[in-house]
This record gives structure tokens, C-alpha cells and sequence, in this order.
């Protein structure tokens, strides 16, 4: 019988899992290998290739884990390391934190100066990102804005500017227009609950 996915996706998703071995995803009990493994089941879904599929169980080891990019490139390639490196965020310069305002601008100018794969790999990790935040305001309302640095309003235009840079690359492929979808209804979800009552 031939296997479901190969030897390398085996490697990366074990590797991912080890790596996040000690986080959540923000304010929950999920751990957060749950949503690598979503961004990495988008891509497959909506037909990418394995490089892609595999920088999205690895695209925050980076960036969260502390995981050197030239490891990445030794277990899982030039094309994975490049993928990864393309949505990883640089969270402190010189000792410094970053702001969230110029960690955002630099992730969205990296989103118009890569190509048709790099959107891909960020729409499929936007997508279940926005999906999420609408899952918990179902179930916590507005206290879900207390997870994350800024509140609504940043992180819808934050998203929004994600999903101009995936369309710019991908027009009207089916993952930016899920994406539009789900932006859209993102937006439906803070309005109804910064409606007045």
C-alpha cells in the first residue's frame, strides 16, 4: 500500500511538533503544532506542492522556535528554507523589540516582493488565523482581542492588507478567495459586536 505523504512531510511534521512541543496558540489549552498542521492541510487541499505544503508545518520555527534557517535548509532544502524565510517576521533588532506597526509593514512588503508560493503560504496561514479569532468571538466575544497586541480594528487591516498582497500574486485562485471570504466575514463579526445593543 503506498503511503498518504511522503518520508520528508513525515520528517518536517515531526520536527514541527518537537519545536512547538512547549506552545499554545494564544489564550487557549490548543496546542499550537494544531495550527501549522491547518496552514499545511489548506495548502494540500488547495493543490500546492509538497515544498509548499511542508513550509506550512514549518513556517513559524523561525520565527517562534529560534530554529536557524540554514537548519532548515540542510533537513528540508533551499526551496523550504526560502519559503519559511519569506513569512518569518524579525521580532528584535540590536537587542530591541520591534514594534507590531513595522513588524506588520516589513511581513506585507515581503508578501508584494515574493511570488505566486509565498502568497499561498501566507493565505493559507492568514486563513486560519482569521478563521480562529472568528471561532472564539463566537465563543468569548470581544475578551478574544485581549489574546493579541493591538485590537480590532489593526488586525482587520492588517488581514486586509494581507489579502490585497495573496490577490496581487494570485487573482482569483481559490485560496485568496477564501480568503476574501473569510476577511469579509471577520469584519461582519467585529462590526456585530461593536453594534450598539
Amino acid at each position: 500500500m503506498m503511503n498518504a505523504f511522503s518520508t520528508r512531510y513525515d520528517q518536517a511534521l515531526q520536527f514541527a511538533a518537537h519545536a512547538h512541543r512547549q506552545q499554545f496558540r494564544k489564550g487557549t489549552h490548543i496546542p499550537y503544532i494544531a495550527h501549522v498542521v491547518h496552514v499545511s492541510v489548506i495548502l494540500l487541499r488547495h493543490g500546492f506542492d509538497e515544498d509548499v505544503a511542508i513550509a506550512g508545518l514549518l513556517h513559524d520555527v523561525v520565527e517562534d522556535c529560534d530554529v536557524p534557517l540554514a537548519q532548515l535548509e540542510a533537513q528540508f532544502g533551499t526551496d523550504v528554507a526560502r519559503l519559511v524565510d519569506a513569512v518569518s517576521e524579525i521580532k528584535h533588532t540590536g537587542g530591541a523589540a520591534r514594534s507590531w506597526e513595522e513588524r506588520k509593514a516589513e511581513k506585507i512588503a515581503h508578501l508584494h516582493q515574493g511570488g505566486p508560493r509565498v502568497a499561498a503560504l501566507k493565505a493559507a496561514d492568514a486563513l486560519h488565523n482569521v478563521h480562529s479569532i472568528i471561532a472564539d468571538m463566537a465563543l468569548i466575544g470581544p475578551e478574544v482581542w485581549r489574546r493579541f497586541k493591538r485590537g480590532p480594528e489593526p488586525t482587520l487591516w492588517y488581514y486586509r492588507a494581507i489579502l490585497a498582497g495573496v490577490q496581487a500574486h494570485l487573482g482569483s485562485h481559490p485560496i485568496a478567495a477564501e480568503l476574501a471570504t473569510a476577511v469579509d466575514e471577520l469584519e461582519h463579526t467585529i462590526e456585530r459586536y461593536n453594534a450598539p445593543a
